[in-house]
């Protein structure tokens, strides 16, 4: 498949209005979705957002590349949209951008369309061609540019081939040969996404390397797989590896090598610099206990915090299934036994279901958090830890009393550092003991110093501390019911799926697992359904003050909105953060707080409406939902303005 096949005059925009990152990519977004390459509009526009999230895709020079891969797509294509003044897009080198390629790929995408995503990327590299697409002026320059620069590119990869072929059955080096041998270089080039910078900076080292007079070989880890991999003799004969990645690659295989670790925009950007650090003998000898977070990596670490929700987050959503699943089959059992028996084989069947599901809710916790930071060796001891968080604490405390939610957190925090201080610890033993460490030292050492953790000094403390919640949390008056029930539904909309939201969600979740009450369910399911819902209603009464794309986006928020997907409001959050989180926040808050104050309890953890004859009462609980959703979206469509063109 050629470049052309996916970049079309009619997905083009020469003369972008957007004056602003937001406005960009929704400007872009509604040209794919009135040509019919994306279908839902909101889900692309998450998948864009979070990709952005993860790293800005303005990679300098004036180029951004905004993409997502998800079934919002129903054919691969790439928009090619060109900004005379510049947008501020967040770029890497600060400097505004003037030529956007905003890439669709769906999920079932075939490895022709990949590969034409690929080569496409790999051209922006190509300084000439970027300064000659700044100056086309219609859709037929543009594809004739690539097409020119596409052909260029394949009678060069094919010049390189047979260049490379005769070595691939030369005679084994003899000294002499091996004195005058090319320096060789292995990397590594990996994104979240694998559909552009993946190949953007596999490009830029092999172009870096061949003007050194270097040979290179890089391992690609995209959309289509791990190409061209690292065999174990190109890494012994490397003389240095550069990885250039955003996530998890294989690390151990490189022990003992110099290695640099950057982030996959450096080989986009500082190819030359990487290259050369290598070759200069900067880059530090790698172990292979460093693959997970030490010293080696550096440069391609997020902040502190980062680090943190980043741990935090791969615990919680290892852990949901087992929340929704176990939750939602256990609060079915509680509505069976209203019309059988506590001892009827439909009560009891359904109810053990849920219940072996729940137990395993903390030990899975702690288990990925602590997998997250010390990997693999770290699963076990994290496992244990949160395990050990759901059994009482009488043999020290004399209470029944466990550390629950609190002590299952920990313990994956602690297990996964644990693990990563014996690897500095086990660095300096004899190589010939290598191989005993992931199966004996750490395994041993990490559970008996995870348990002692737990045994002496978290399950008695927090033991304590949950008792104390708990108590408060059953002996709170309806005022200070109603308060807390505000606040967490409030904090559900304050950012729709983030930190704040999940720190809600979590709060709620170790409540119901502590004291099997759904209230403060109750209160987050409500204040999650809010946002969807008050933009389904302002977009309904003020279809004036919306884009035509925002007014479809309200009608699929209908359904969004009861099955307490609260994201389906994060495009129009986006596109106006301050009327829309604003007035959600007070919707929210109030549907939480009328679900305290007329004590309605929803004893599963997800569905929204959904689950109706589950919760205790129904009535209150639809209203609570109900006024919420009408005030915010009453404020948001009183407050938003009128839009000057009706599109």
């Amino acid at each position: 498949m050629k470049i052309k096949d996916l970049l079309k005059p009619n997905l083009m925009i020469l003369d972008l209005k957007a004056d602003s990152k937001e406005a960009a990519i929704n400007e872009m977004i509604d040209k794919y979705v009135a040509e019919g390459v994306v279908t839902d509009r909101a889900k692309y526009l998450k998948g864009i957002l979070d990709r952005e999230a993860e790293s800005t895709t303005g990679i300098g020079d004036g180029i951004a590349m905004p993409h997502a891969k998800t079934d919002a797509v129903n054919q691969a294509a790439v928009l090619f949209a060109k900004s005379s003044q510049g947008v501020d897009f967040n770029a890497l080198d600060g400097q505004p951008v003037h030529l956007f390629f905003m890439i669709a790929a769906p999920e079932g995408a075939n490895n022709a369309h990949l590969q034409a995503l690929a080569k496409l990327s790999s051209l922006l590299i190509n300084p000439d061609l970027v300064a000659k697409l700044k100056k086309a002026e219609s859709a037929d320059d543009v594809i004739k540019l690539f097409e020119e620069a596409e052909a260029a590119k394949d009678a060069e990869d094919a010049a390189d081939t047979q260049d490379e072929a005769p070595a691939t059955n030369a005679a084994p080096a003899t000294e002499e040969t091996s004195a005058t041998q090319k320096p060789f270089i292995v990397a590594v080039s990996a994104c979240p996404n694998g559909i552009a910078h993946t190949y953007m900076a596999e490009a830029a080292l092999k172009k870096a390397a061949k003007d050194k007079g270097i040979d290179i070989k890089v391992e690609t880890n995209g959309s289509e797989g791990v190409k061209h991999r690292l065999t174990k003799e190109d890494i012994e004969r490397a003389d240095g590896v550069i990885v250039t990645a955003d996530k998890k690659v294989e690390m151990a295989r490189f022990n003992g090598k110099p290695l640099l670790n950057r982030p996959v925009i450096d080989g986009i950007n500082k190819a030359d610099e990487l290259i050369e650090m290598v070759e200069n003998h900067q880059a530090s000898t790698f172990h292979a206990s460093q693959a997970d977070g030490d010293d080696a990596a550096d440069e391609s670490k997020g902040g502190f915090w980062n680090e943190v929700y980043k741990d935090l987050m791969n615990g919680i959503s290892h852990m949901l299934p087992f929340v929704v699943g176990g939750g939602i089959i256990m609060a079915i059992s509680f509505f069976i036994e209203r019309y059988t028996s506590a001892t009827s084989l439909w009560f009891t069947f359904p109810n053990d279901i849920g219940n072996y599901a729940f137990s395993f809710l903390i030990p899975i916790l702690a288990g990925f958090i602590a997998q997250s930071i010390g990997d693999l060796p770290a699963l076990m001891p994290g496992v244990v830890g949160g395990y050990m968080a759901t059994q009482s604490a009488a043999s020290i405390m004399h209470t029944n009393s466990v550390s629950g939610f609190i002590g299952g957190l920990i313990a994956g925090f602690a297990a996964g550092l644990i693990v990563n201080a014996l690897k500095k610890f086990f660095r300096f033993i004899p190589k010939s003991l290598e191989g005993l460490k992931p199966m004996l030292f750490y395994p041993i050492v990490s559970l008996l110093l995870v348990g002692a953790l737990m045994f002496f000094i978290i399950n008695p403390v927090f033991a304590a501390v949950n008792a104390w919640v708990t108590g408060v949390l059953e002996g709170m008056g309806t005022g200070n019911a109603v308060l807390l029930g505000a606040v967490l539904a409030g904090m559900m909309s304050i950012d729709m799926g983030g930190p704040f939201n999940k720190a809600a969600y979590a709060f709620a979740i170790a409540a119901f697992t502590s004291t099997k009450n759904g209230d403060l369910m109750a209160a987050v399911m409500v204040g999650g359904m809010v946002p969807p819902l008050a933009t389904a209603i302002a977009t309904t009464f003020w279809p004036k003050k919306f884009t035509e794309q925002e007014r479809e986006a309200g009608i699929s928020n209908w359904v969004l909105g009861i099955s307490f997907i609260t994201e389906g409001a994060i495009p129009f959050a986006t596109a106006d953060p301050l009327r829309v989180i604003g007035s959600s926040i007070v919707g929210s808050a109030i549907g939480g707080g009328l679900s305290q104050l007329w004590k309605v309890s929803v004893p599963a953890p997800h569905g929204g409406l959904w689950v109706i004859a589950l919760a205790d009462h129904k009535l209150f609980y639809v209203l609570s939902v109900l006024i919420g959703a009408v005030v915010a979206g009453f404020i948001m469509g009183i407050w938003k303005p009128r839009r000057t063109t009706n599109g």
